[in-house]
C-alpha cells in the first residue's frame, strides 16, 4: 500500500501554491517556499545554539552565573539570527510588496510600483560579492524610475540550482503586482 504523503518522489502539484479558502489574503505572505540553502544554514545555526545553550547550563552548574548569563545571551542571539534568516525574502499582500533582508526591511505600496519584471543580469552568488550571470526579479518604482530594486535572483539562497522554483516565484510576484496595481 503506497503512502504518497510519506514519499518525497511525487511530482510537484500546482494546486499546493493556491491559497486555501480560509486563509486571510490581507496578511503578508511569501509566494514561495524558503530554499534549501537558507533552511540548512538556519538549521546549522540552531544546532550551534543548542550546543551553546548546553554550555551555558554546564557553566551555570559548575561556575559563575554571570558567565552562564553571557553564554545564554550569545545563544539567544544565534537563535534570533536563525529565525530572522528564515524570514528573509519577498512578502506580498494587497497593501504592497515587502523585501525583508537580514537587517533591513523595505516596503513599497502597490501604487508606487511601476513595473515588476524578470531580467537577465549579473547577480550575486548566495549574497556574496562574487557575481555570476543569472536572472533577477526587479521592481521599478514610480517615484524613483532610475532605481531598480532587486527582489529575487536565480543564485540566491532560495533558488540556487532551482530555476523552476525561481520561475514560479517570479510569476507569483508578477501576478500579485498585476492584480493589485490595477485594483
Amino acid at each position: 500500500m503506497p503512502l504518497p504523503f510519506l514519499t518525497a518522489d511525487r511530482a510537484f502539484d500546482a494546486a499546493d501554491d493556491v491559497a486555501l479558502p480560509f486563509e486571510d489574503r490581507e496578511r503578508w505572505r511569501r509566494p514561495y517556499r524558503p530554499g534549501p540553502w537558507r533552511v540548512a544554514t538556519a538549521a546549522l545555526a540552531l544546532l550551534l545554539a543548542s550546543y551553546v545553550l548546553f554550555a551555558a547550563v554546564v557553566i551555570a552548574l559548575t561556575g559563575s552565573m554571570s558567565e552562564a548569563a553571557v553564554i545564554f545571551g550569545v545563544s539567544l542571539l544565534v537563535i534570533v539570527g536563525a529565525l530572522r534568516l528564515l524570514r528573509v525574502g519577498v512578502w506580498v499582500s494587497p497593501r504592497g510588496l515587502r523585501q525583508v533582508r537580514f537587517l533591513l526591511t523595505r516596503t513599497v505600496p502597490w501604487n508606487r510600483v511601476a513595473a515588476v519584471r524578470t531580467v537577465q543580469q549579473p547577480v550575486r552568488w548566495l549574497g556574496l560579492p562574487r557575481t555570476v550571470q543569472g536572472q533577477a526579479l526587479t521592481v521599478v518604482r514610480r517615484d524613483r524610475p532610475q532605481e531598480t530594486m532587486q527582489l529575487l535572483t536565480t543564485h540566491g539562497a532560495d533558488f540556487l540550482g532551482r530555476l523552476e522554483a525561481f520561475d514560479r516565484a517570479a510569476d507569483a510576484v508578477e501576478a500579485w503586482a498585476a492584480e493589485n496595481r490595477l485594483g
